[in-house]
């Protein structure tokens, strides 16, 4: 056996942990563990009591591994291991990722060393490393290891070098390795967008893995060997989708400071969470409908202050048109609009002609739209991102404000289809009085003092709009701007031979009209009253002139319109069904009974004079055949029956079959036969009888 020995023989266990020897722990903590679980201090030849201050044990080198001895006897023999540094920045890298419990031990050691420098001028560095052990915990031996490690650097670089090394040291490898397709399955079973649990996922990989004889290791192993080579990012973009991940990149903050009122507005629909009863329709008895109503908004982004509002059963363009209108109005023409991509923004009267609009087929002779025609600059928000519009702030406010007030106690639906409320559905508001409390709960938005919003400053948005208002660039209307949105618009061509235009069931006609027939022109006239007449617009912009009613044949206005149109179909429903327990008899029926009473027709007349006629030789012309089903054959066209005639159902689509084909072969028919032809074409006889048409064709009429 050799008789070198190291340097050191009786080491401390805070020693063996600093020493960086190899096959033993670099923490106390573990350089404890493995004492207690080998038995050093059994061992009363190699482990005894430390003498002098602080006490503790001390361990001979021969209880360490063979690997530790090999080292500690190389550097006995005065051929130390090369020790390899790090560059400067190299290690003060290395420094900055480290935990801060393991700076603290290296500032610590960095204050001892000091104190050795401080007390090396009067008592030397042997005298001075004594003296400093002594009144630390730290050995001799120790602070020694320590000046050789910033042996050669920099005073303001010993910081990095001084730290404990076992984070430096290269990992272990496993010694136990699950098989890769192992590891695969359960990747893939967990990577779903059902998003099981990774309990679940581990057992049905372990199931399949030894069926085919795969090793596995333990679900906890598992579990971090998973989060370590995929990461959080693409776990959620598999197991929650795409929308998840977005919810990971930090929004983006617009700052609005630079902004004045009514510089830019944006507006959305919102659909209050509260049952509304509309009106009945006009002579019905039957209650009026119910439903959620729908809201459109315009705000003011600077402020905040909500502009103008109007509300409908569904979201639609002539509602946005009658809210910006009403912006318009009172404040002026912003210059920016931030719009939903809903098609009710993006309709040809609000927004036709933008060059960023994507909805509908765009086409060179499209009405010039209101924001449009206006120069506002039109901004679209992206779809499916509520955080894009700022209105979407004040509707979330208006769910707790409004939907919520005591006033509509028994009408609120919740807000979600799990969170009904016991008293779901058994009361709904009339539509005059939410108005009145959706007037109240908008005027309190606007007027709450206490905003937050780095332009409010714990005012209310009113008095943000009115101070920025009163020092603003406002574009007001005009007289001939106003018409742009009190009007709808609709591309038109004025009739080739007069010049008038036919425009829901009305005719429009003025003499200057003349001049103009057969172009296109733009129209523009109040969607609540069709009858005050229509503006006439050239392609290009320019006002031509007002075209006053010709013929009052429609209705009053557009939703008075629908209303009649759904009223006169259940007049008419009710007076055929009377007309049916009236009738015992058909018309095919009443005709076999006056052919059973008529006498006869006479005997045609005998001819006294028989001329020869040469025969001559000709093709011969084929018989007609009978219609096929689906097609369109010349028949005679038929009067209307009298007034006294009763016509089956049969008869009357025959009546009908007749004038289609001749407006197929471009034969006149009167306007009222027409008029009447259009109306039937709508009933659902018409349709019933259509359809055994088109399957047995003429034949069907006997």
């Amino acid at each position: 056996m050799t008789s070198v020995i190291p340097s050191q023989e009786w080491w401390t266990a805070e020693e063996i942990a600093a020493g960086g020897l190899a096959d033993l722990p670099a923490t106390r903590q573990g350089v404890d563990a493995l004492l207690k679980k080998q038995g050093w201090r059994g061992d009363p030849e190699h482990a005894r009591r430390r003498a002098g201050r602080g006490g503790g044990w001390e361990y001979h080198w021969r209880l360490f591994p063979s690997r530790a001895q090999r080292q500690l006897l190389l550097h006995a023999k005065g051929a130390p291991e090369p020790v390899v540094r790090q560059s400067r920045d190299e290690a003060w890298a290395w420094y900055d990722a480290l935990p801060q419990a393991v700076k603290d031990k290296a500032l610590t050691r960095l204050e001892l060393l000091q104190q050795v420098e401080a007390l090396e001028p009067a008592l030397g560095r042997y005298l001075a490393v004594e003296t400093v052990a002594r009144s630390s915990a730290a050995g001799e031996r120790t602070l020694w290891s320590w000046l050789a490690l910033i042996e050669g650097v920099r005073p303001d670089d010993r910081l990095p070098y001084l730290a404990p090394r076992h984070r430096a040291a290269a990992r272990r490898g496993r010694s136990l390795d699950c098989d890769p397709e192992f590891f695969d399955l359960l990747k893939s079973d967990y990577l779903r967008l059902a998003g099981p649990s990774f309990t679940s996922c581990y057992r049905r990989a372990v199931r399949a893995a030894e069926a085919r004889g795969l090793a596995t290791l333990p679900q906890k192993t598992m579990q971090r060997r998973l989060n370590a080579s995929v990461s959080r990012v693409t776990q959620v973009l598999c197991r929650e989708g795409i929308e998840a991940v977005k919810r990971l990149f930090p929004t983006q903050r617009r700052d609005k400071s630079a902004l004045h009122a009514l510089e830019a507005v944006n507006a959305d629909f919102h659909k209050f969470d509260v049952f509304v009863r509309w009106p009945s329709l006009p002579g019905q008895n039957d209650p009026g409908h119910i439903g959620r109503p729908q809201m459109v908004a315009f705000q003011d982004i600077f402020s905040g202050r909500i502009l103008a509002w109007r509300v409908d059963q569904t979201p639609n363009s002539t509602a946005v048109l009658l809210a910006a209108g009403d912006m318009i109005e009172d404040w002026g023409i912003p210059g920016h609009v931030l719009l939903d991509n809903g098609r009710e923004f993006a309709a040809k009267v609000v927004t036709g002609g933008a060059a960023t609009r994507y909805r509908f087929k765009v086409r060179e002779d499209d009405v010039p739209g209101l924001f449009t025609a206006l120069g506002c600059e039109i901004h679209w928000a992206t779809p499916y991102s509520g955080q894009s519009k700022p209105i979407e702030r004040a509707f979330r406010d208006m769910c707790d404000s409004i939907a919520k007030d005591p006033r509509f106690d028994g009408a609120w639906t919740g807000n979600r289809p799990e969170a009904k409320p016991e008293d779901y559905g058994s009361r709904a508001v009339e539509l005059e009085d939410f108005l009145r409390v959706l007037a109240e709960g908008i005027e309190e938005h606007n007027t709450r003092q206490g905003r937050r919003s780095e332009v409010a400053y714990g005012r209310s948005f009113v008095e943000v709009f009115d101070e920025s208002y009163a020092s603003a660039p406002i574009r007001k209307a005009t007289a001939a701007q106003r018409r742009l949105w009190l009007l709808g618009a609709e591309g038109q061509r004025l009739n080739s031979r007069t010049g008038e235009i036919a425009f829901q069931n009305n005719r429009y006609w003025a003499e200057w009209m003349q001049d103009f027939a057969g172009e296109r022109v733009v129209i523009r006239f109040d969607p609540a009253d069709l009858w005050a007449g229509l503006h006439v617009y050239a392609q290009d912009g320019g006002y031509l002139g007002e075209a006053p009613v010709l013929e009052r044949s429609g209705f009053f206005d557009l939703e008075e319109a629908r209303i009649t149109a759904r009223a006169r179909r259940a007049w008419l429903k009710a007076e055929k069904e009377a007309a049916s327990a009236h009738r015992r008899y058909t018309a095919a029926e009443l005709g076999r009974q006056l052919d059973l009473a008529s006498p006869g027709e006479p005997p045609p007349p005998e001819a006294k004079v028989v001329r020869l006629v040469k025969p001559k030789t000709a093709a011969a012309t084929p018989a007609p055949s009978p219609a096929q089903p689906g097609s369109i054959t010349a028949l005679p066209l038929r009067a209307a029956p009298a007034a006294a005639t009763e016509e089956d159902p049969r008869q009357r689509f025959r009546r009908a079959l007749e004038m289609e084909r001749a407006v197929e072969r471009g034969d006149q028919i009167t306007r009222e036969q027409r008029k009447w032809l259009a109306g039937y074409q709508t009933s659902s006889e018409y349709r019933s009888e259509l359809m055994l048409w088109r399957v047995h064709g003429d034949q069907m009429f006997g």
